[in-house]
């Protein structure tokens, strides 16, 4: 079974201002290098007046693609110290870009890699983790009078309900962790008497929430 990872659930917007100049911390989700590439070019974009747009990432789930840039700052001050507190974070997948206005003070190497790797430490705690896990994507079928019962016991069970069909029985496509796929479908079939039908559609990985 593939291992799970750790990652972000969707964009985290933190900012700070250290002796007058502004550090704007965007992080966000990403599959693969191209979608990270496309996140720098969409920050850098909306921040195109800033001094510095300097960017760390990790875009896969291994730790192979890791790349940085200090986007003009003195070299080794920005986008290392930034990689290597995204590196320590246990994070996979996650590209973080720290928007810099300078305020007229400049605040030395030691000061410049403080600022960046604080940027991205807070913001990355403020961020909303996930775990991704491997899971069983499956199909269940109840008649009417169990629909309440199901959804009560989906939500017990912290299950992920993807879709809803109220046709002639009630179709619930549901994501369970595929470590407790064997349980979870006991447990339901014993809380609804035997009446579901259970169709086993597709494994993937998907995000789990983890909390803050």
């Amino acid at each position: 079974m593939a291992k799970p990872y750790k990652s972000l659930s969707g964009e985290c917007v933190t900012q700070k201002v250290i002796e007058k100049s502004k550090f704007i911390t965007t992080s966000r989700h990403v599959s693969g290098e191209e979608e990270a590439r496309s996140f720098i070019t969409e920050i850098s974009e909306k921040y195109s007046d800033a001094t510095h747009n300097c960017y760390a990432y990790i875009a896969d789930n291994l730790g192979n693609l890791p790349r940085f840039s200090d986007d003009g700052e003195p070299q080794g001050t920005a986008g290392m110290p930034m990689l290597e507190v995204l590196k320590n974070s246990g994070l996979y997948e996650v590209c973080v870009v720290v928007t810099r206005y300078f305020g007229g003070i400049k605040l030395g190497a030691g000061g410049l890699v403080r600022a960046y790797s604080g940027s991205v430490a807070e913001n990355l705690n403020a961020a909303e983790k996930v775990l991704y896990e491997v899971c069983a994507e499956s199909l269940y079928i109840t008649d009417y009078s169990n629909v309440s019962a199901a959804i009560r016991f989906f939500a017990d069970r912290g299950a992920n309900i993807l879709s809803t069909e109220y046709l002639n029985d009630v179709r619930f496509t549901v994501a369970v962790k595929k470590a407790e796929e064997e349980k979870f479908d006991s447990s339901l079939i014993n809380t609804l008497n035997g009446r579901v039908t259970i169709k086993k559609l597709k494994e993937y990985f998907f995000p789990f929430k983890l909390g803050r």
